[in-house]
Formats: C-alpha cells, structure tokens, sequence
C-alpha cells in the first residue's frame, strides 16, 4: 500500500488534479461569460457545498441560496437579470465542493443530463450561435493545454532531471540487440551507445525512447540512430529495428535498459538490506562503501559511466580489481571488488515470432534458476527464501529462466507449485503469483550448484551428452567440479591445447542422475575449433550490478531562457497530445493492453512516487496529465466535450440540433462505456497497490 504511505503526497496531487480540474471548468465559464450565456454556478470538486460567494452576500459557509432566500425572498437562478442587478447580487454562486474529483459550470437551459431542457430566455445556453458554443465547449480543452504549456515552461525555466537517453544494457535476443545499421557491417545497439532519434523523432530522455518503442507500429521497422564512441571520436549511426511485444508488460519493446552512473543508489528502507548485502557480496562494503558513494576510477583509470567498468574489469583477467571512491561526505578510499568469471550467450531456435531464447552457460549446458532475493513487500516472503534453487515448477523438471517466467505467466493471479533446493534439501512451496504473472521476488541463475536446467531446443554441444535435467555435473576432462565456476576452468583447462592449435576438442564429463540408484552418467562433450574459440574468449565480470547505482541523469533546461522555455513547453506539449492520440491507437491495433491504463486510484499511486522525486517532477507530472485530459476530453464520445462539440457540428450543418432521444440514448452508451472503464481501471489500480506492480 505505497499509495498510503505517505499522506502529504496524495495531498499534493489531489490539489494538483484539483488545479487542473478548475482550469478546465474555468475555460468553460470564462467562454460563457465572453459569449453573453449566463452562468449560474461555478464549482469545484463535486458533492456537498463547502464554502460559496456571490457577490453581494459574500463568503458563506455552504451555498448561498439560504441567505439570498432569505434576504429576497426567492433564489437567485429564479430572479431576472433586472433583479439580480436591483438587489444588487450576481448571477453566478461560486463554490468549493467536497470532493476535489470534478467540477463543472451550469449555464442557464444547458444541462448535459436533460437535453430536452431548454430556455427561451435570450441569455441562455441555446439561443446563443452555435459558432459561440462551439467556442464555449471547446474553451476546457484549449485551458488545459495552455496550462500544460505553462507549467512545462516553469519545468524548463527551473530545469528537471530526466535519465539520459543512454543504452545501459541489451537485452539478449531483443529488437535491438538484432538491430542493423544502415550500411549493414554493424549489429546490434551497444552500451554506451546515446540515442539522438527513434522512429523519427528526437529523443532527449530514456522514457522517450521506451514510449517510442512501445507506440511503434507493430511489426514495422523503425529508425534508431545514435552517436557512439568516446569523446572526439564520435559517430553517428543509424538501425533499423522492429520493436517486440515484451512477455512481462504486453507492451512492444526494443529491449535495452537506461544506462548507470558511478554513484550508488539511495535505497529505501525496505530495499537497504538487500544493497548492503550486494556490497558485501562486491567486497567494497568493508572499506565503507555504502549508499550515495561515488564510483571514482577503476583499476586507476576514471570512469563516469557503469558501462566503462566492464572492459577495465576484463583486462584484469579474472584478478581482485582495485577502485576508489568518494563517499558522501568527500573522503577517498580505496577497496577491492570481486570479480566474476562471464559465461556464454546460449541461443535457442526461434519462436513462431521469430524471437530466439538467450540463456547463459557453457557449451550448451544451462543452470537453474535461483532466487536471490524476496522483496520485502512480496507476496511471498516468508514463503520463498534467497539462494533457493528451483528444480520443478507445477512438475516440470529443470526450467530454464524463460520457461520459468512463462510458467508464471500461465498462473497469473493464482498460484503455482514449486520444488526448490534449500540447504541441500528439496523443499515444496506453494507461491502466490500477481496479476502480472510475477512472484516479486529477483531471479537469476543458480551459478553455485552444478545442476543442469532443460535442454536447450537448440544444435547445441551438450545435446550430444543427452543430461536430463537436474543432473549434477560430476567432473570435466577428469576434473571434479563443485560449481558453475570451477566447471568452466576445468573445460578451459580441458581445451587448453585444442585452443593454442586452432582445433576442436571431445571432453569427457560424468554426472550424477538426478533419479536415486542409477548409475553415474558419463559422455563426452564435442568442440569445434569455432566452440573452443568461444570458450576462451570469455572473460570477467564486476560483482558491482547495474541496479546498485543510479540511473545516467540528463537535465532538460532552457537555460534561464524564457523564450526557448516557451518553445520547449510548446513542443513538450504538442508531442504528449500526439503520444496520447498514439497510445489511443495502439490500444486499438492491439499492441498495447488496456491492462496498462490507469484510473484515478493508479494516477495518485504514480503521482505520490513522482511527488517524491522533487518539486518539479510533480509540476511536470501535472502537465502531463493536464495534456491526458484535453485530448480524452475532446473525444468524440457522449457526455464528453468532444460529443458535444460533434454535436454542434450537426446542428451547423443541418439547422437543427440532434433530437433529445438521440442524445439521451447517446449518453447512456457513453455513461457505460465510461463507467465500465473507471471499473477496469480501478480494479487494476488496486491490485497493482496490493500487488506493488
């Protein structure tokens, strides 16, 4: 229930959507006003009357009908304008309801409820020309773009950090990982690589290039280009890729993560003990290395981006490598970090989409899947522990990291039946999988235990060796092994010689089966001089992870440029008008779900995490949400501004408005069509709240 745990921020976006609601509603009343309509009220939120004005009995507390009563002897909506102005009161009460969810403005004869209801008065909604009620109607929308503008414009005046645009990692067997440049000789987007356009358009954060990907046309390649290379040898280059729909969100993706600094993360308190515990993992928690520490040189060259580690890493050929960093506080120390031997991309045969399984291992072989850590707000904590190993799940032996989340994906909402292997002994759970198809606990592969998962469905070495999962490697090249790690040295050391002579090799390996009472299982493992080359070309790896450090932050400013603010708030809003008119589209071809759409209850839990971020990530956020709402606002839908504009529309054309049958009708569909999507969303936002997704 994050949503709840802090109080102040769903304060602060229940004004904020308050804010934007009112400026919608202004927009309305000050275009009614303009175009001569009387307006009997103008609220905000809905429900009972809290606090009201009208000028000439001024500030009450609740509505200002019991006093105009009173001191008149009628209601103000039942006086003429003649005796509105004889007793000195105006036409419109102005108040602030209970709910700060709405509002609306209620012109004389205009009832969206009641179109029978009419008016003959000449100052009421009907008897004014259409061309200004099409004003009138539209006046919301047009306010709430121009407040978006606004506000964008104090974003970029101030300046906010987005993540850089910045390819952290690849994803194995993704869109971009299958990427070709324009002059075909390159494959694939590397880390490091920064993208300056994706299908078209300019990206300047991470979250444009996700959006980008996600609202690409299904099945249609699209352009990325990016400049790679170090500083001064830069280059531009252009891919072509064909974005695919990502198994755990339903949405179309490219496949790459936003790249990492060299300063750790500021954890929550929840999430603090499991960093810690990676840190001590790492080796550098000892020397004081902890949250906010920065990253300075490893190896004694500087770095400024996690993805540097890697190659500095490697030429220490599997030897402790030396770092220093700062500390919060500006002191330098120096610490050892741990390094890990790097395994083998395995590819599986294509799917009918055309997409290939990746999994690390050796020469075919796969290990199983681990858990490395229960969240602390997880379904099954208490249930499931780190450093299991799983061996079934709903009894089938050995999966490998795809067909474990595919598994999952098979049982979503309910729950799925696991053996895993803890302290050495095969234990049963029952685990409770969300709505998303995830247990909510970090997965990775069991690198300890020299068991293997399922056969790849692949041409590979180890087919020939015909393991059914669950064995345990015993020796390679006559080599006891006790995990992944010692194995991979014993079938270097196997190699050795086929390497240094450019020739494949056959390795002896024994297993014992996983069935109790048979015999050893023995068979040998044929190299090519193509697979023994692969082999030793593997190198090391840094115990230091991805998700320890911050995210690469990019400041979008117009540098204290009021009119370049104003040009990017222009163009940060006409481009989140074309991202919503395209999220319409693509939940239409299919390619987005609308399990991704939120309603009120998912838009305070996001608002609440990006009030946490600072001041103007939520000034930015209410933009956005401001630009959500004039497009889903003019609409061509009933009850709606953009079917009462169509509405007007007709009667332009045909002389007569749409008959009060067609338009009562009209919004009893539009009311279910609404109503049942407020249900959908609401149902989703809670349990993403309960489920933390």
């Amino acid at each position: 229930m994050e949503v709840l745990s802090n109080g102040w921020n769903v304060i602060l976006i229940l004004l904020g959507f308050g804010l934007l609601i009112a400026v919608h509603e202004l927009g309305h009343f000050l275009a009614a006003r303009w175009a001569g309509i009387r307006c009997e009220s103008f609220a905000v939120g809905m429900g009972p009357v809290v606090l009201g004005y009208r000028k000439g009995i001024g500030w009450v507390a609740g509505s200002t009908e019991p006093r105009t009563i009173a001191a008149h002897g009628k209601a103000a909506v039942e006086m003429s304008d003649a005796e509105l102005a004889r007793n000195g009161i105006g036409e419109t009460e102005y108040s602030l309801r209970a709910l700060p969810l709405g509002g609306f403005v209620r012109m004389l004869g205009q009832d969206d409820m009641d179109p029978g209801k009419v008016s003959a008065d000449v100052r009421s909604y009907q008897r004014a020309p259409v061309w200004k009620r099409m004003v009138v109607v539209s006046a919301g929308v047009v306010s709430n773009l121009l407040l978006a503008i606004v506000l964008f414009v104090v974003v970029f005046l101030v300046g906010v950090r987005f993540q850089a645009p910045v390819v952290g990692d690849v994803v194995p067997g993704s869109a971009a990982e299958a990427a070709i440049d324009s002059s075909a000789r390159l494959e694939g987007l590397q880390p490091g690589d920064r993208v300056l356009r994706a299908g078209g358009r300019e990206v300047l954060t991470f979250d444009e290039l996700m959006v980008a990907g996600a609202m690409a046309v299904p099945d249609t390649p699209m352009e990325i280009t990016v400049l790679r290379g170090a500083p001064g040898e830069q280059r531009e280059l252009t891919f072509v890729a064909t974005p695919r729909k990502d198994r755990t969100n339903g949405l179309l993706s490219l496949g790459v993560g936003p790249a990492g600094s060299t300063r750790l993360v500021q954890p929550t308190a929840a999430d603090l003990p499991l960093v810690q515990r990676l840190l001590e993992d790492a080796g550098v928690a000892a020397a004081g290395v902890g949250p906010g520490a920065e990253l300075v040189s490893v190896a004694g060259r500087p770095v400024e981006r996690w993805d540097e580690i890697g190659a500095l890493v490697d030429a220490m050929k599997g030897a402790p490598v030396p770092t220093t960093w700062r500390l919060p506080d500006g002191q330098l120390v120096e610490a050892t970090v741990r390094v890990d031997p790097a395994y083998q991309l395995l590819r599986g045969e294509a799917d009918a989409a055309g997409v290939r399984e990746a999994a690390q291992g050796l020469a075919g072989l796969v290990p199983l899947v681990a858990i490395r850590e229960v969240a602390a707000g997880s379904q099954n904590n208490g249930l499931l522990q780190a450093g299991d190993v799983v061996l079934r799940i709903e009894g089938v032996a050995g999966p490998r990291i795809a067909a474990f989340r595919e598994e999952l994906a098979r049982h979503a909402g309910g729950t799925v039946a696991l053996e895993v292997l803890r302290d050495g002994a095969p234990v049963a759970v029952k685990a409770a999988v969300d709505g998303s198809g995830k247990l909510n606990v970090g997965i990775g592969q069991a690198w300890d235990t020299p068991m293997v998962a399922q056969s790849m469905r692949a041409p590979l070495p180890a087919a020939a060796l015909e393991l059914p999962p669950l064995s345990t490697i015993a020796t390679v090249g006559g080599t006891a092994v006790g995990d992944w790690r010692t194995l991979r040295a014993a079938l270097l050391a196997a190699t050795a010689q086929a390497a240094a002579g450019g020739q494949g090799a056959d390795v002896p390996v024994t297993a014992t089966s996983p069935t109790p009472g048979h015999p050893e299982l023995a068979g040998t493992l044929p190299l090519t001089a193509d697979d023994v080359r692969a082999l030793h070309a593997l190198g090391w790896r840094s115990a230091l992870e991805l998700p320890l450090f911050e995210p690469l932050w990019v400041t979008l400013t117009a540098g204290g440029d009021p009119l370049r603010a104003v040009e990017m708030g222009f163009r940060q809003t006409r481009t989140m008008v074309a991202m919503t008119y395209l999220t319409l589209d693509r939940i239409v071809r299919g390619s987005v779900g609308v399990e991704q759409l939120r309603g009120p209850v998912g838009i305070v839990h996001l608002g609440t995490r990006v009030a946490d971020r600072g001041a103007m990530y939520l000034v930015c956020f209410l933009a956005m949400i401001s630009v959500n709402l004039a497009v889903l606002n003019f609409l061509p839908l009933p009850i709606v501004d953009g079917g009462l504009f169509l509405y007007l529309v007709y009667e332009r054309i045909t002389g007569r408005a749409p008959s009060p049958g067609f338009q009562n009708g009209a919004a009893l569909v539009g009311l279910c069509l609404l109503g049942g999507l407020f249900l959908f969303t609401f149902y989703n936002d809670v349990v993403r709240l309960f489920t933390g997704g």
